[in-house]
């Protein structure tokens, strides 16, 4: 079941909120002791994710509640969660994850468990003991879910919050720079492949001005004009004889009026060297083919979240701005 993208619902009575989790959705097969992992694409990527292994063992031995159903402790269960590592900070971080992903080698998936674990967060619970409950409300969905008291070294289940304020679950993901919330109607039932309003996805989007450092040229019907640009920030002294600190590229969010007049704007500033200084490099894919300029163009991106590398993360054209000072371009963030 997927969600569809809007705001905080304007009544909470009707709704529970939970974290939009920064992972790989995969719903979790358990059954005979073995837990299949199937991403959204159908694909089994349960050998990727060995620790998780453990939850099968563990739901068999009947969970970690009382509360679990004796009649269900035996039988299978298919979850929906999502598979998440977690950063310094203790919150899932996906630029963490990525070092996990479409790795298919045994030995370099050991080793990788062993110095980069990851966890399951299950947020649904489709069937258990042989039952269907695709039919029944998330609300006891939800409720049979907690029940089973998945919580372990690599499994749990976080919290679903009833009868409280969207806007402050919100503040909670946007303090700990979350991709956002879920938004799920208490009465609505799963509808597989779907996308569905009964869930809605509220994501917490940040906006920041960068300086246009270069561009790479487009591709195709587009390959006279600027494909992407390559951004970046001054440090707090605005100190421009140090150079820009590389902040990302952002490839999304122009129009072809857009990327016309970005062209011949910054047509006239070429330059034969990068004005990135060497605190973060730029990366050899975006530097290779780059068309450097002069750091005088200052635009405004929407984006998802600062990476620890500094870099951002999903960050799309908004406008330019040139009411503003490229050495007063900072990290607002």
């Amino acid at each position: 079941m997927l969600a569809v993208g809007g705001e905080l619902p304007s009544d909470d009575a009707p709704w529970a909120y939970e974290m939009k989790w920064d992972g790989i959705r995969a719903l979790a097969h358990i059954d005979t002791g073995k837990v299949m992992l199937v991403s959204r694409t159908g694909r089994d990527v349960s050998a990727s994710y060995p620790e998780l292994q453990g939850l099968a063992s563990a739901w068999r031995s009947g969970g970690s509640s009382s509360r679990a159903s004796t009649a269900a402790a035996h039988g299978p269960l298919v979850l929906d969660g999502e598979i998440v590592a977690f950063g310094p900070d203790g919150w899932p971080s996906f630029e963490v994850l990525q070092q996990r992903m479409n790795v298919s080698s045994p030995s370099q998936v050991r080793q990788l468990a062993a110095e980069v674990s990851v966890s399951y967060l299950a947020f649904d619970l489709l069937s258990a003991g042989g039952e269907s409950l695709l039919d029944r409300p998330y609300r006891t969905r939800r409720q049979r879910l907690d029940d089973l008291g998945l919580e372990g070294p690599h499994w749990q289940t976080p919290a679903a919050f009833v009868g409280v304020s969207g806007a402050d679950i919100r503040a909670v993901s946007q303090q700990h720079r979350l991709e956002g919330i879920m938004a799920k109607r208490l009465e609505s039932r799963y509808e597989p492949g779907k996308r569905s309003s009964a869930w809605r996805k509220i994501k917490n989007i940040f906006r920041q001005e960068v300086v246009v450092g270069g561009w790479k040229p487009g591709e195709g019907m587009r390959a006279s004009l600027l494909g992407s640009l390559i951004v970046g920030v001054y440090d707090a002294r605005g100190d421009k004889h140090s150079g820009l600190v590389y902040a990302g590229h952002v490839g999304t969010g122009f129009t072809n009026e857009t990327l016309q007049l970005l062209t011949a704007k910054l047509a006239p500033l070429r330059r034969a060297t990068s004005p990135f200084g060497s605190t973060i490099p730029v990366p050899p894919e975006h530097a290779r083919s780059a068309v450097w300029v002069e750091p005088e163009l200052v635009i405004e991106v929407a984006f998802a979240l600062w990476t620890s590398s500094g870099r951002l993360r999903a960050a799309a054209y908004r406008g330019l701005r040139t009411d503003k000072d490229p050495t007063d371009v900072v990290r607002e963030q």
